[in-house]
């Protein structure tokens, strides 16, 4: 990725950032700019409904399933540089050990992650870790729940954190553009189409299902598997 394309999202997700501060409502205290958030996710809904489900869809209906479960099988791999570096950065060093040795297995015997052979040895896959999570680790609260145009929900803390974790993505070294862009478009379509049997999970209001949920799961993911009691009511969902 070049040094511009990196200043450009920085400065791009700042003024969102801003923005957000110049329309927050207090009435929700997690979510003090619902109605910009609300906004914005409708606009993503309607690129989803129109665009990425639609080429997902048709993903899954002309892909054989071995092929399609050895492409998310390899994209699944590039993140394990991700998880091993946040994994070290938050003292669990036995499981970045975990982290490297599936990569370094997939990516040779696996044939560059197309198979999981890792798990089949017995290292089976940690829990994914992100830069977001680290700073939880070191205290960083969370802050106001965001959802941004295309990239979906996040948080103040978890949304410039993601471009730390762009360092540790092989898909940010690719050096011929159009091959990146082509890559990083078939890790989309392919984490699309493992959500596509969920969609019918969404009913009634799903911007406050979808942000619940997400803030339950981002707490569980930072903690561990200890969730705050204030995220208790969401077992209902």
């Amino acid at each position: 990725m070049s040094k511009s394309f990196v200043v450009i999202r920085f400065i791009l997700s700042l003024v969102l950032l801003l923005s957000f501060q110049a329309g927050a409502n207090p009435v929700n205290e997690s979510d003090p700019y619902e109605k910009i958030n609300r906004s914005i996710f409708s606009f993503n809904q309607t690129l989803d409904d129109y665009l990425l489900k639609p080429v997902a869809k048709f993903y899954v209906a002309v892909t054989p399933d071995p092929v399609e479960r050895g492409i998310s099988n390899l994209f699944s791999n590039l993140k394990e540089i991700t998880n091993a570096s946040n994994n070290l950065l938050q003292g669990k060093v036995s499981q970045a050990s975990v982290d490297l040795g599936r990569f370094t297995l997939n990516s040779t015997i696996g044939v560059a992650g197309l198979f999981d052979v890792a798990s089949s040895l017995g290292l089976k896959k940690t829990e994914g870790e992100d830069f977001g999570q680290t700073l939880g680790k070191w205290g960083v609260p969370a802050g106001p729940y965001i959802m941004l145009p295309f990239m979906g929900p996040t948080t103040l803390r978890d949304a410039p954190a993601r471009f730390v974790d762009d360092i540790t993505d092989p898909i940010d070294y690719i050096d011929d553009d159009s091959h990146k862009m082509a890559t990083t478009g078939l890790s989309v379509v392919s984490m699309r189409a493992a959500l596509l049997n969920y969609d019918n999970m969404l009913s009634g209001d799903s911007y406050s299902l979808i942000r619940d949920v997400y803030l339950q799961k981002r707490a569980y993911e930072v903690n561990d598997g200890a969730v705050d009691d204030e995220f208790d009511d969401l077992e209902d969902y």
